[in-house]
Formats: C-alpha cells, sequence, structure tokens
C-alpha cells in the first residue's frame, strides 16, 4: 500500500531534496503500517539489487535521520518509522563489512529508543492523571445502575401482584409474555462480553533467541473460559514482533482462533516493548470498555504484578495463565485464578543438535547450498562480479535468503555467515578475499 510513496520518499532523499514538504503533504500516510511498509521495501530492494545494497542502505539511514526529527504528525509514529529504517539497514551495514557505520547506527537507535520510552512514559502519567475524571464516569455509571436495580425490584413487586391476581377464579391473565422477556433479559446478561485475553508471546514461546512452541492456544482459552465468571471472550491480543520469521508457525492458529496480532518492535535488551505496550492496553481497557470485567494475563513475568494489583483497585477480575516452573512467585498471588500450563520439555543441547537433522535431511541441506553456488557461479551479473572483484557477504547472504526458503545459518549450528561459507565452499574454486582502504570488506570471488 505504502511501497511506491516510500520509493517517492527514498529517491527525494538520494538527491539531496528537503523531503519535508513531502511528507507534510502525505501526513495521513505515516500511520502504524507504514514502518512495516518500510521494512518490506527495504528488504525487497536489497534481493533486487544486491550489488548496490550499501548505498540503498545509506539513503534509508539518512531518510530515518530526518524523520527522526519531523516535528509534524505523531512523534511516536515517526519514531517507529526510523526504528524501522535503521534495524533494516544493519541487514547489510554489518558490523565485520562496515564497523563505523554499524556503530553510529547503533548508536542512534539507542538515543531512538529512549525517545519513544520518554513518550510511552508520558502516556502512562497521562492516563494516571484521567484517573480522577474517569471516576466520575464510573460513579455516573453505578448511579445509573442503582437506578436499573430499583426498576428491577418494581417489576418484581409488579409480577407478584399480577400472580396473586392470577390466582383468582375470575381473572385470567397470560404470564408467558411476562416470563419470556425476563428470561431474554438474563440470558442477554449472562451472555455479555466480560473477558478480555492478552498474550505475553515473548514469555510464552520462552525467549526470542530460540522460541518453543510447546503449547496450544486451544487449550488456553478453554482453560480460562471454563471459569464461571467468564462469559463471552470480547477480544484477543497477541504481543510480538511479529516480523520474525520464526514467529510464522503459530500464525495459523492467531488468524484461527480470532487473535489480533500487536505489532511490537523492541527497545534494546534491557527493557520489553511488548510488556509495556501490553500494560498501556490493558490501563486504556479499562477506561474505554468499562464492561469488560475479567483481565487474562498469559505471562509469568513478574512485571505484571504491578498491573494486577492496579486492576484491582478498578475492581477488575485477573486472571493468570504461564508455565508451572517459569511463573514468577509473586503474580500467581495477585491474581484471582491462576491456569497452570504443563512445563515445555527440557532437552540436552546434544540431544537437540543430534536430532535436529537427520542424515538423509542434512544431504538435502547440502545440495541446496551447492544449487546456490551453481546459480551464482553460471548466472549473470553474479557470474561476472564473481571473476572481477568479489560479491560482498551482506548481498552473499541475501541471495541465499532468496534461494531457500527459512534459510538461517546459525540452524546449521555456525555462529556466523563467514565460518558457514567456509565450511561450503571448501574444495571448490570459490574463495573469501578481503578488499577495502583496512581490509574489512568480506567478498566471495572465484580465482
Amino acid at each position: 500500500m505504502h511501497q511506491d510513496l516510500i520509493l517517492h520518499f527514498l529517491k527525494a532523499t538520494s538527491q539531496n531534496q528537503d523531503i519535508y514538504p513531502l511528507l507534510i503533504k502525505h501526513l495521513n500516510k505515516l500511520d502504524n503500517s507504514f514502518a512495516v511498509g518500510l521494512r518490506e521495501v527495504a528488504n525487497r530492494q536489497f534481493i533486487k539489487e544486491p550489488a548496490n545494497a550499501i548505498n540503498i542502505a545509506r539513503v534509508i539511514v539518512k531518510f530515518s535521520n530526518l524523520i527522526q526529527k519531523f516535528e509534524r504528525g505523531n512523534p511516536a509514529i515517526n519514531l517507529e518509522v526510523a526504528i524501522a529504517g535503521y534495524e533494516s539497514a544493519l541487514r547489510v551495514i554489518t558490523r565485520d563489512n562496515f564497523p563505523q557505520g554499524w556503530a553510529s547506527i547503533l548508536q542512534t537507535l539507542v538515543t531512538v529508543y529512549h525517545q519513544r520510552q520518554d513518550i510511552l512514559s508520558k502516556t502512562i502519567e497521562e492516563l494516571e492523571n484521567n484517573t480522577t475524571q474517569n471516576q466520575f464516569k464510573i460513579n455516573d455509571l453505578t448511579e445509573k445502575f442503582e437506578q436499573e436495580k430499583q426498576q428491577s425490584d418494581d417489576l418484581k413487586i409488579q409480577l407478584q401482584k399480577v400472580i396473586e391476581l392470577q390466582q383468582e377464579p375470575r381473572q385470567i391473565i397470560d404470564l408467558q409474555p411476562i416470563v419470556s422477556a425476563i428470561k431474554e433479559t438474563s440470558l442477554a446478561a449472562s451472555e455479555s462480553f466480560n473477558t478480555v485475553i492478552m498474550y505475553d508471546i515473548e514469555n510464552l514461546t520462552q525467549g526470542n533467541s530460540n522460541p518453543r512452541f510447546n503449547f496450544s492456544l486451544k487449550n488456553i482459552i478453554e482453560d480460562i473460559k471454563r471459569y464461571n465468571l467468564v462469559n463471552r471472550i470480547a477480544g484477543q491480543y497477541a504481543y510480538a514482533d511479529w516480523s520474525d520469521n520464526r514467529l510464522r508457525r503459530i500464525k495459523p492458529s492467531i488468524q484461527k482462533f480470532g487473535i489480533e496480532p500487536m505489532q511490537i518492535f523492541g527497545f534494546n535488551h534491557h527493557k520489553n516493548a511488548a510488556d509495556i505496550q501490553l500494560v498501556i492496553d490493558a490501563i486504556e481497557l479499562v477506561h474505554s470498555r468499562p464492561t469488560l470485567e475479567v483481565f487474562a494475563i498469559v505471562s509469568g513475568d513478574g512485571g505484571f504484578s504491578c498491573l494486577a494489583k492496579k486492576l484491582h483497585e478498578y475492581g477488575k477480575i485477573v486472571i493468570g495463565c504461564a508455565y508451572e516452573n517459569h511463573t514468577n512467585k509473586l503474580l500467581p498471588a495477585l491474581c484471582d485464578y491462576f491456569v497452570r500450563l504443563p512445563d515445555p520439555i527440557q532437552q540436552n543441547q546434544n540431544e537437540v543438535n543430534n536430532s535436529k537433522f537427520t542424515v538423509e535431511k542434512q544431504q538435502l541441506i547440502n545440495h541446496q547450498h551447492q544449487e546456490v553456488l551453481n546459480y551464482l557461479r553460471n548466472n549473470e551479473p553474479y557470474q561476472s562480479y564473481l571473476r572481477q572483484d568479489g560479491i560482498a557477504f551482506p548481498a552473499v547472504h541475501n541471495i541465499f535468503l532468496q534461494q531457500i526458503s527459512g534459510f538461517d545459518y546459525k540452524e546449521r549450528n555456525f555462529k556466523t555467515f563467514t565460518a558457514f561459507l567456509n565450511s561450503i565452499i571448501r574444495d571448490t574454486e570459490f574463495k573469501i578475499v578481503k578488499s577495502g582502504s583496512n581490509h574489512t570488506i568480506a567478498k566471495l570471488k572465484i580465482t
């Protein structure tokens, strides 16, 4: 949707045009999906033009610098777009190839993360400042509830009088319409949408570095619905960085059970952005949807203990849900109810490595690697690049990603892409060479 506009912005940036008038002109297009679109455009251009990937990345960094300082529109969204650009550029501007540029982007990212944290802190503060105003609304609703209760009591008295009249032989009154109306009212009340479920996917998968999927979303939902206090589920929200390809395994289940994926881009290694966003959304739901009575938090993170206490202050019921031996000790005590999930099966790392690939699968993988080398060897312009200056590692990596679905050299037990390449080009005409002023640029060549 935003692809053409993003390419237009990047072209203007590469030509040193003033892009602020363009940004102001298309201000309504700078929304949450713009950052996702920038990542997709960057990845597509890196694959489409591997030889020009570095220059494209530098243009994206320049554009990110400009939008980070852009004073119009939504500041939080501007920062999300800048983060998307910096993180995309790091795919080709790596520590091995461009250490100074890599370090500069990382330093800028830290600054942007801090700015984003400041915005979130102010948002939380504003929500807390609005508590008094919202309390007046709650008092208003309480008063209306008391009025409704009084009307209900009056109806009961009238119904009793009708029953007494019916007992007199001369009175013939059909009570069925009244009884049916009362039953329908009770049924509607019992089926109200009073529950929301919020999933911390990183906690559920036991981390981002090596996510595990030993859980069933269907079972989690059924366990939560077993409590009589849960009538109907008003909404389900799953917080994660859904651009991570490793999470594609649970995307079908997310869609099947009507769970809304909430896209999160992490701040840094010390702050969990998903936890922060989940807390903000929970407090916002308290004020925007007062009919919600039950909040189910699927996470064992002790940080949600404060959220449970705050929800209790608003008169809400809290259901916790997490693994038996991976739950903070304080959290279950602060929840009204707690669903204990079966712990994921732990395996010895050596056993995991040994069982990960069968002999047949390893042979297939080796064949795929050689097919990529043959593709580079026999197709232009790669054939010419290999016999002249060589192909830089980021471009080679992109070609492997393009040719092999789900390619990840770390899953082949290699710590670096260089180690992986060294392994597969052994006893071939391919060589790894270093170039550049300080011999820091690694390239693949045929010598």
